[in-house]
């Protein structure tokens, strides 16, 4: 191990309890819920076997009036719920890891639509997810002697299952003591509400009895949001986010802190640096004696080590980094910082949470999958026998399927028709504030060129002929998709007059080449092309407007958290927004719109350069030129375009099964209800 890293691997003491180093796989939503224990389980094992020195639970409700229904959070509702808890932490210290149960109330975060129950909160407001038609009951003293319980409950199940830490949740705007802190939230007027200290009373209680119920036979974590940055920013690092940890600064044994919502606390890459929460959060330790762990999509062990030696944090955090790499800490330790998987901050893994599935990464293809499918991050089953295998394509699939295939033994040729490897990753990491994604071309080439059985050839274009002559015993097909330029998108199913014939591609202006004057995008796409190029044309100069069918731009990147940060970003670069905006046609000078809902014809832009962003078309002459007999596999955009996640995933998936035999077979396992 490299001696600067020495310190990140010094044991930590937290209360009752020791942390082996200094890494902490801090909370975090998976997908998985009670539903799913042995995806949860197996998921956080592999953090724990890749070094993570403490591993924890996600958000878990305490009980029945805490219902965010309609995601897969955990239920730590009753003693029923033990079991599945208990199988976690016994393989967590199995691999010598801490365990962490993240305990918490989520208020006026809540919808009770599952139990029927009325959602509680500090005062009468509204669900704090607009599209949901629930108000919140204020809670009267009973409900506040009932929820005080429920939590001292909670600690004693988590003893029982064999926590080593359990987390007093007050973060973000998903915890009812978070609600009560706020002024924003708590219109209460008497001893509850008011005043700063009547507003932190609940927040004490409760953190008192954890102390007290914890018996000093388990530490004691806050996880505290000191500073908003969207919201109702009515918590500052320099105001009442400050005064709540002066005021309790020796009562938990641990504090987490970060900031507020959700959109800053996991920023993506586009908007937040590496670190970026160090100025909010760096006043912790100034006035605790008690460690401090924080986040900050952390993969350099050298901002770790700085974070540390400047008296920034005990722990480094880590949610994202440690779902793109289980590993991370076990590969600082051996010595091989060039092969982590840094995390791109691309927020596919946050998307996931949305849509109630098991997490996704771009970088790892193999999250989620550890008991679905057996597969680990970092160990492929070597094959029986090597093979020749031909990869056709350097862009996302192509580079992980070589990478498998070539971990798995066989003999792995990748020819790439580009002057240089990447494919769309490096065509679209040089757009502005896509650089981080980047990484996931460099990861697949850097491990690659250190392999004795691969062979990397750019400017090598291959048709079917030369991919005979190759004698391949197995040739992948990933030679990626083309953006339309026909007007075809996710609203419009057909080509649009004038389009094909004069709109300029995507393609083009990826590859830098870029009109004179000003650009009319049209993006019928939404998700972040459309409004990555108006941001990155319009800080190169140019005059940029953005239309859009849809009421919003990139209506998908609220998954991602950055829509609102996108129409701020366009807004401060002066692009043209239109939105609900149908295109008719394109005469060569002018986009013609009319109204998206009435139909209503609208004014015409002037348009020199139209650029169109819709649909794609996967690339096939080489494919449907191969002889059917021949061994072949389509990966990647060429199948269906898509994400880029979804593209290192068909590559990975698909060299799995390449490498499945008899003695191995393909196995896809789902969870199962049990009946009663």
């Amino acid at each position: 191990m490299d001696e600067r890293y020495n310190i990140l691997f010094e044991p930590v003491k937290i209360g009752p309890v020791t942390a082996p180093n200094r890494f902490f796989a801090v909370p975090h939503a998976t997908g998985h819920s009670p539903l799913m224990p042995n995806g949860s389980i197996a998921m956080r094992e592999m953090k724990a076997m890749g070094g993570w020195g403490t591993v924890c639970m996600q958000l878990a409700e305490i009980d029945p009036t805490s219902d965010i229904c309609d995601l897969p959070i955990e239920k730590f509702w009753d003693d029923q719920d033990i079991a599945s808890h208990s199988r976690l932490t016994e393989r967590l210290r199995a691999q010598g890891a801490l365990s962490a149960i993240e305990l918490a109330h989520t208020g006026i975060r809540g919808r009770g639509m599952g139990t029927g129950m009325p959602v509680w909160g500090p005062s009468n407001l509204p669900c704090l997810k607009p599209q949901v038609p629930v108000q919140a009951k204020a809670m009267d003293k009973k409900d506040i002697k009932a929820l005080r319980k429920s939590y001292r409950d909670a600690v004693k199940r988590s003893k029982k299952a064999g926590y080593d830490i359990v987390y007093v949740y007050v973060a973000h705007d998903a915890s009812i003591l978070w609600h009560f802190l706020s002024p924003a939230y708590n219109h209460r007027t008497d001893e509850y509400g008011g005043s700063f200290e009547n507003r932190l009373r609940l927040f004490r209680e409760v953190l008192e009895d954890t102390v007290e119920e914890a018996a000093g036979e388990v530490a004691v974590a806050v996880r505290l949001a000191v500073h908003e940055l969207n919201g109702p920013q009515r918590i500052s690092h320099e105001g009442e986010g400050r005064d709540v940890v002066e005021v309790l600064a020796e009562l938990p044994d641990l504090w987490d802190v970060n900031v507020a919502g959700w959109s800053h606390d996991s920023g993506t890459s586009r908007f937040d640096e590496e670190g970026h929460q160090e100025q909010f959060t760096q006043f912790v330790k100034q006035v605790t004696t008690k460690p401090v762990v924080g986040v900050g999509r952390f993969t350099s062990p050298d901002a770790m080590v700085s974070q540390i030696k400047r008296g920034v944090l005990d722990l480094i955090g880590g949610a994202r980094p440690s779902i793109a790499d289980p590993y991370l800490p076990n590969k600082i330790r051996e010595g091989r910082v060039d092969a982590i998987r840094e995390c791109i901050g691309c927020n596919i893994c946050v998307s996931s949470d949305a849509f109630s599935i098991p997490l996704n990464c771009t970088q790892n293809p193999t999250i989620s999958q550890e008991w679905k499918r057996g597969w680990h991050p970092e160990i492929v089953p070597k094959a029986a026998a090597s093979k020749a295998v031909l990869v056709v394509g350097s862009g996302p699939s192509g580079l992980e399927a070589a990478l498998t295939l070539a971990r798995a033994g066989h003999d792995v040729t990748v020819a790439e028709s580009d002057s240089e490897f990447g494919g769309r990753v490096r065509l679209e990491s040089a757009l502005a504030g896509l650089s981080a994604w980047g990484r996931v071309a460099d990861y697949r080439l850097n491990q690659l060129r250190q392999l004795p059985n691969v062979n990397l050839y750019a400017e090598s274009p291959i048709d079917a002929q030369m991919a005979a002559e190759f004698d391949a015993e197995h040739v992948f097909v990933a030679t990626g998709s083309d953006w339309m330029t026909n007007g075809r998108g996710r609203t419009h199913f057909e080509p649009i007059d004038g389009f094909a014939e004069q709109a300029t591609s995507v393609d083009q202006l990826l590859k830098g080449e870029v009109p004179e004057g000003s650009i009319v995008i049209y993006d019928d796409e939404h998700y972040y092309m459309g409004n990555t190029l108006a941001a990155h044309l319009a800080r190169n100069g140019h005059t940029v407007s953005l239309v859009t069918p849809q009421p919003y731009v990139g209506g998908w990147m609220n998954y991602t958290l950055e829509q609102p940060r996108v129409v701020k970003e366009l807004a401060f670069l002066g692009v043209n927004v239109i939105v609900n905006a149908s295109a008719l046609r394109f005469d060569g000078h002018r986009l013609h719109l009319e109204d998206s809902n009435t139909g209503q014809q609208l004014p015409a832009i002037d348009a020199p350069t139209l650029v169109s962003v819709g649909l794609r078309q996967p690339r096939l002459d080489l494919w449907l030129s191969l002889n059917s007999d021949e061994p072949c596999t389509l990966i990647g955009d060429a199948v269906a375009p898509g994400i880029i996640q979804a593209a290192v995933f068909s590559g990975h998936r698909m060299a799995r099964e390449f490498l499945a035999d008899k003695d191995r077979p393909i196995t896809l396992l789902r969870e199962r209800p049990v009946l009663v």
